[in-house]
């Protein structure tokens, strides 16, 4: 079969890969139909992170059951599915208290496992998830960021009638605008630099885009709320900036989610650093979208809001390509030239 697998920083190769089969009594095979480029995936192939050399790469994806071992009975072939691409250990201490999301041990497909930038893969029955008839191919490959992005709200307190400010409206941002009026938000702010990402950001459902280059982010966002801030602010930009900046949108007794990963040094203005405590807020880190039972309720959530169409993925994508031209649009995207929202690999194109 073919793939894509990773060498080493801004090596990604498009060649030839040894077709998986079953080997436990619990595996799924599956022919891969769609697969989406995560920022994460960006990250790793610019910075480098953790891989193992030669390893096919990539992790959200949609497909179709090809075969199944003999202690599977969910699925069956021919069955439309999605997957959760996490393994956690099961032993350790955070394991056995059910919250796999912080597992010592905790990897997923195309890091340390063979991933889905392939024409097939491998997984065990249980991360594999069947599909309603009503989800397609591309939103399936969607409900993994999706997924994480619900992760992050059942970490906070938030209840209906809430004010949310989402800064940074990349993927997870625009998906962070539409799961707060999943919760119930009154108002979703949403927050970027690109007026065109605004733009988006108000066609999922933000109800006031703040275009952060006219002015500050804060001030704007004190006109709007009348000096007081918002509950629950959520940061999904992954920059060093807003990662500091975000501390002061909210109100006295306010939330903090963070969802994206500055991968640079954080510096925090004492301006910024004193809302923590003056403010007495609550800080919460988001990672990954497993709980238990596993994979959890973040992807029956996801399905849900999915099948309603209140959580809709097609505003946010901007290319669908074949999976050969995967190392060409990796080398784009890192260097900037165009603009791209979420990006989907097709191998069979």
């Amino acid at each position: 079969m073919n793939a894509l697998k990773f060498y080493g920083k801004q090596d990604l190769r498009y060649e030839k890969a040894v077709l998986p089969v079953i080997e436990q009594v619990d595996d799924v095979l599956i022919q891969v139909k769609v697969a989406g480029i995560c920022g994460s995936d960006l990250s790793r192939y610019a910075k480098l992170g953790p891989y193992v050399k030669g390893m096919i790469w990539g992790h959200e994806f949609s497909g179709e059951v090809v075969e199944t071992g003999p202690a599977v009975t969910h699925v069956q072939v021919g069955d439309k599915v999605a997957a959760c691409p996490t393994f956690y250990c099961g032993k350790c201490e955070s394991c056995k208290k059910g919250q796999f999301s912080q597992c010592a041990e905790l990897t997923v497909i195309g890091a340390r496992h063979p991933g889905a930038f392939a024409e097939f893969v491998r997984l065990p029955g249980e991360n594999v998830i069947p599909l309603p008839v009503s989800i397609d191919m591309e939103t399936a490959a969607c409900i993994e960021p999706a997924a994480v992005v619900a992760h992050g709200f059942y970490r906070t307190a938030m209840q209906p009638g809430a004010e949310v400010a989402v800064m940074g409206c990349g993927n997870i941002g625009l998906l962070a605008v539409q799961w707060a009026k999943v919760w119930g938000a009154s108002q979703v702010v949403a927050i970027d630099i690109d007026p065109k990402k605004l733009d988006i950001a108000t066609q999922v459902g933000a109800d006031v885009g703040i275009h952060s280059l006219e002015s500050s982010a804060y001030e704007q966002l004190m006109d709007l709320t009348h000096g007081k801030g918002v509950d629950v602010a959520i940061e999904s930009a992954g920059s060093p900036i807003t990662s500091a900046q975000v501390f002061a949108l909210v109100k006295k007794g306010g939330q903090v989610v963070f969802m994206g990963i500055p991968y640079e040094h954080v510096q925090v203005e004492r301006f910024y650093f004193e809302k923590i405590v003056r403010n007495e807020l609550t800080v919460l880190g988001s990672w990954n979208a497993i709980s238990a039972p596993f994979p959890g309720k973040e992807w029956t959530s996801t399905l849900q809001f999915m099948k309603t169409g209140q959580i809709d993925v097609k505003p946010l994508i901007s290319h669908r390509m074949s999976l050969r031209e995967g190392p060409e649009v990796f080398e784009k995207m890192i260097n900037r030239e165009g603009r791209y929202g979420k990006v989907l690999l097709y191998p069979e194109i």
